[in-house]
C-alpha cells in the first residue's frame, strides 16, 4: 500500500492559520535544526587563524555585519522570498528544480519517456505549451546534447555535495556542542574527553537510524524551540549587559572597514562566516513535508530574529573582552554566563543531535531520488514509518556515513578544518540551486531572461565570493568534500552512462511481436501454469532476456506480463494513475504489458501489495477491453479500418482500483487513443473487481487476501461475456498456481577496440559496483523463492 504523500497530495485549498502555525512549529525540528546550531561554531571558525580579535573591535564588528547581511540576503531574501516558490507540486530541493526544467523543456536524459506521462495529475506546467513562445535558452538546451549533459552533471555535483554535507555536518555540530566541556576540564584532559564523547554520540545517533525518528520526532520541535529561546535570551542578556550599541555594527560600512584592514586574510575568513548559512538549503529541500507559508512564518518570525540576537550577543561580549590565550576561545560558550553553562551545554548537544538527524534523513532521501533517476547504484530502502511518507533508512549508506563522520572527527580534531570542509560543501549546493533557479525563471516561469540574469548575477556573485574563500582553504580541510564529490561523481556517472547504454542495447536487440506470436507449438513450446512477470526497461517490444529464456527453456507461463518499472519527472504519482496496461498480441495469447510509474520521491511497494494490485488491474483491464471491443464491433466497417490491429494492440490504458479521474487510453508511442469506457463504466468495472458475490465469479485466494472478479453487465455480447469469463478464469487459475519473477542477470563488457577510459569505466567500474551493490531483485522487492534470473551479456 502506498504511503501518505505529505503536502504533495494535500488539498489545494489554502491552509488555515491554525494549520499554518502547527506546521511552522513542527518545521522547527525538521527544517531548522541545522541552521539553529550554527552560532556554536561560526565565530570560532572565523577567528581560527586568518584574523585576530583586537581591541579596536573592527574585526568582530565586521564579522557581525557580514553575518547579518549574509543571513538577510541568502536565507531570508533568496530562499524564503524566491526559491521556495520554485516548488514541484509542493516538493523542493535540487531534484525538484531539475524535474521542473525537464517537464518544461526536452532536456531529460531518461530513455523511456512517453507522452502518456504528461497526462499525470502531478505533471502540471506553469503555462500551456501551445501558447508560450520558446525562449532562446530553452532552444539551446534542447538542441545541444552537451548542454543537457552539463545540466545533469551540475545536478549530480549538488547531490554529491549534499551527501558530503551529510558526513561533515553531524561531525562539526556534535563536536562544537561537546567542546563546551573545555571550560570545565583542564588543558591536558580536553583532548581525551571531547573527541571520545563526540564519537560515542555520533555512533549512538547512527545506530538509532534503523528504528526511525517517528517515535521520538515529537521531541525535536520542543528541543529546537527551547534552543532558540535559550540563544535569544543569552544574546539579549549580553547585548544589554556588555554593549547595547552593538546594533551599530549592522551598518554595511563595517564590512568595508573589515576588509580594508584585514585585506587578504579577511577574505579568507569568509570561509568561516558562510557557515552561518548552513542548513538554509533544508528550507527548500524539506518543503514537501510542510507548506510555503509555514516555513516562511517560522523563519521570519522566530529563527531569523533568534539567530541575529545570538550573533549580536556574542559580538557584544567579545567587544568588551580581548584577553584570550587562544583565538579558538572566541566561540559560543565563552559568552555564556557560568551559572547556566551546564544546562546550555546539555541543550546544545540535544539541538546538535536534532540538526544532525535532519541532514542524515536528507542524505537518505536524496540518494533514493538519485537511484530513481538511474544515477546511483541500487541500495536497499527501508521505510521506518507506515504513516509518515519520506521517513526512510538505507542500511549501507547509514553505516558508511557513521564511519566517515567518526573518521572526520578523529582526523581533523578541531572546528577550523571541519568548518572549512563543511563550508565548501554548503556553498557549492547553494551555487547549484542559484543556477537551476535562474533556469526555472526563464524556462518554467517564462520571465524575461534579463530578470533571470539579474538573479544569477546578484546572488551568484555573493556565493561565488564565499566559494572562492572556501576553495582557498583546500589544504586546510576543504579537500575532503572535493575528494568525496569526485568519488561519488565517478560512481554516479559510471552507473548512469552504463545504464543508458544497456537500455540502448536492449532497444536494439528487442524481439518483434510477430516472433512471440509465432512461437506457438514450435520446438515443443508449452505454456506452464502460473503468472510470469518479465521485468524490462523497455516500454514496447519483447525484451531480449525473454527470447533467451524461451530459447534455452522452451516453456513460458500461461499468463505472461511484461513489467516495466519506470520513473517519471514528478515527485509523486497517484496510485490511481500508476498502472498502464495493454495487450501484447490477441486476447487468446494471454500476454500483457504493464508499465508501473513512480515519482522520484515515491518508494516502491512491497511485493505482496504489488502482486495483488497487478492482478486486480489486469482483471479490470480485461473487462474494459472487452467493452471497447464490443463498441468497436458495432461501428461501421469503414471506421474500423481507420485503425490497424497492430495499433490497437499497442494501446495502453490507465487502470486503477479506485480511479480518481477519467480513464484515458494511450498509444505506446504517446499518441492519445480512444476511450474504452465512460467514467461511470470504469467505476462500475473497478467496483466489480472488488465486489462480493455473483454467479459468474472467478475467485482468487492468495495466502492473505481474497479477490473476486465479475463480468460487467455492460458486456452485452454473449460471445464477449464468455470470452471475458474464460480470460478471467485463466487469470484466476494462474494466480493460484503462483507467480514467477523473471529478471535479467547482466554481465557488461566493452566492444573490442574501445578506449581505455571506457574499458575502465564499464569493465572495471560498473562491474565492481554491480557485484558489490544490491541486485535488481532487492530494489524491486522480489521474493527469492519466486525469482528466475536469465543470464545476459551486454556488449557495449
Amino acid at each position: 500500500m502506498d504511503l501518505e504523500f505529505g503536502r504533495g497530495l494535500r488539498s489545494p485549498k489554502r491552509d488555515s492559520w491554525k494549520t499554518t502555525l502547527l506546521l511552522a512549529y513542527q518545521s522547527l525540528g525538521v527544517v531548522y535544526g541545522d541552521l539553529s546550531i550554527s552560532p556554536l561554531y561560526v565565530y570560532k571558525s572565523t577567528f581560527a587563524e586568518d584574523i585576530q580579535h583586537s581591541e579596536t573591535n573592527e574585526e568582530i564588528f565586521g564579522v557581525l555585519s557580514f553575518v547579518f547581511w549574509t543571513l538577510t540576503l541568502i536565507p531570508l531574501i533568496k530562499y524564503v522570498s524566491i526559491v521556495l516558490r520554485a516548488d514541484d507540486n509542493g516538493e523542493g530541493g535540487t531534484f525538484a528544480l531539475y524535474s521542473l526544467i525537464c517537464r518544461h523543456a526536452n532536456v531529460s536524459l531518461l530513455p523511456n519517456r512517453q507522452i502518456a506521462d504528461e497526462e499525470l495529475s502531478t505533471y502540471k506546467l506553469e503555462c500551456p505549451p501551445d501558447i508560450t513562445d520558446k525562449s532562446r535558452i530553452k532552444v539551446w538546451l534542447e538542441k545541444h546534447r552537451k548542454l543537457r549533459i552539463a545540466l545533469l552533471i551540475m545536478v549530480m555535483i549538488g547531490t554529491c555535495m549534499v551527501i558530503g554535507d551529510g558526513v561533515l555536518t553531524p561531525a562539526i555540530s556534535v563536536f562544537s556542542a561537546v567542546s563546551g566541556l573545555e571550560f570545565s576540564l583542564s588543558k591536558d584532559h580536553r583532548e581525551y574527553a571531547v573527541i571520545p564523547i563526540t564519537c560515542v554520540i555520533l555512533a549512538f545517533l547512527f545506530a538509532l537510524q534503523h528504528y526511525g525518528t517517528h517515535r521520538v520526532g515529537f521531541l525535536f520541535a520542543p528541543i529546537v524551540l527551547a534552543w532558540l529561546f535559550c540563544m535569544s535570551a543569552v544574546g539579549l542578556y549580553n547585548i544589554i549587559h556588555w554593549n547595547p550599541h552593538v546594533y551599530q555594527a549592522l551598518n554595511p560600512y563595517y564590512m568595508f572597514k573589515f576588509l580594508k584592514k584585514t585585506r587578504k586574510y579577511g577574505w579568507m575568513s569568509l570561509g568561516g562566516i558562510l557557515l552561518c548559512m548552513t542548513g538554509s538549503e533544508a528550507m527548500f529541500a524539506d518543503l514537501g513535508h510542510f507548506s510555503y507559508s509555514a516555513i516562511q512564518l517560522a523563519f521570519t518570525c522566530l529563527v531569523y530574529p533568534a539567530l541575529i540576537l545570538a550573533y549580536m550577543g556574542q559580538a557584544a561580549y567579545l567587544s568588551k573582552h580581548h584577553d584570550f590565550y587562544s583565538s579558538s576561545q572566541v566561540g559560543f560558550y565563552i559568552a555564556v554566563p557560568d551559572k547556566i553553562r551546564w544546562p546550555v551545554l546539555v541543550l546544545a548537544i540535544l539541538a546538535s543531535v536534532v540538526g544532525s538527524q535532519a541532514i542524515i534523513s536528507g542524505t537518505f532521501s536524496i540518494i533514493n531520488q538519485s537511484q530513481s533517476l538511474s544515477c546511483f547504484p541500487r541500495v536497499k530502502v527501508v521505510h521506518t514509518s507506515e504513516k509518515i511518507h519520506g521517513q526512510i533508512y538505507i542500511p549501507e549508506i547509514n553505516w558508511l556515513l557513521m564511519i566517515l563522520c567518526i573518521a572526520v572527527t578523529v582526523g581533523f580534531r578541531d572546528t577550523k578544518h571541519m568548518g572549512n570542509a563543511s563550508g565548501l560543501a554548503v556553498i557549492t549546493v547553494m551555487l547549484v540551486t542559484t543556477i537551476l533557479t535562474s533556469l526555472v525563471i526563464v524556462v518554467c516561469w517564462h520571465r524575461p531572461p534579463l530578470l533571470a540574469f539579474a538573479f544569477l548575477l546578484f546572488f551568484g556573485s555573493i556565493e561565488a565570493l564565499y566559494f572562492s574563500a572556501s576553495l582557498i582553504k583546500f589544504l586546510e580541510g576543504a579537500w575532503l568534500p572535493i575528494l568525496l564529490a569526485l568519488i561519488l561523481m565517478a560512481v554516479m556517472l559510471i552507473w548512469h552512462y552504463t545504464t543508458i547504454k544497456k537500455y540502448e542495447f536492449d532497444l536494439h536487440n528487442k524481439v518483434t511481436l510477430e516472433w512471440l506470436l509465432a512461437l506457438g507449438d514450435k520446438l515443443g513450446m508449452v505454456r506452464v501454469p502460473g503468472i510470469g512477470l518479465v521485468y524490462t526497461d523497455l516500454t514496447s517490444g519483447v525484451p531480449a532476456n525473454f527470447s533467451r529464456f524461451v530459447t534455452n527453456l522452451p516453456a513460458f507461463h500461461q499468463v505472461l506480463v511484461f513489467v516495466c518499472v519506470k520513473s517519471v519527472p514528478v515527485p509523486h504519482v497517484f496510485p490511481a494513475e500508476r498502472y498502464l496496461i495493454g495487450r501484447v498480441g490477441p486476447p487468446g495469447h494471454r500476454s500483457y504489458r504493464c508499465i508501473v510509474r513512480y515519482g522520484y520521491r515515491d518508494v516502491h511497494q512491497d511485493v505482496d501489495s504489488f502482486e495483488t494490485e497487478l492482478v486486480e488491474t489486469l482483471a479490470t483491464f480485461i473487462k474494459l477491453d472487452a467493452s471497447y471491443r464490443c463498441s468497436e464491433a458495432s461501428e461501421p466497417e469503414h471506421e474500423q479500418e481507420l485503425e490497424p490491429s497492430s495499433e490497437r494492440e499497442r494501446r495502453l490504458t490507465v487502470i486503477a482500483s479506485n480511479p480518481l479521474r477519467h480513464r484515458a487510453s494511450y498509444d505506446l508511442q504517446g499518441s492519445v487513443g480512444h476511450s474504452a469506457a465512460s467514467t461511470a463504466e470504469m467505476r462500475a468495472a473497478a467496483g466489480a473487481a472488488a465486489a462480493d458475490g455473483g454467479d459468474d465469479a472467478a475467485e482468487i485466494s492468495p495466502a492473505r487476501k481474497q479477490v473476486h472478479f465479475f463480468i460487467d453487465s455492460h458486456v452485452s455480447s454473449p460471445d464477449g461475456g464468455k470470452q471475458v469469463a474464460e480470460e478471467l478464469a485463466a487469470l484466476a487459475a494462474a494466480r493460484e498456481s503462483g507467480t514467477a519473477f523473471i529478471l535479467g542477470h547482466s554481465h557488461v563488457q566493452c566492444k573490442p577496440g574501445s578506449s581505455v577510459l571506457k574499458r575502465l569505466a564499464v569493465d572495471v567500474g560498473y562491474n565492481f559496483l554491480r557485484r558489490n551493490c544490491r541486485g535488481p531483485d532487492v530494489a524491486l522487492r522480489v521474493p527469492p523463492a519466486s525469482l528466475l534470473e536469465v543470464g545476459m551479456v551486454y556488449v557495449l
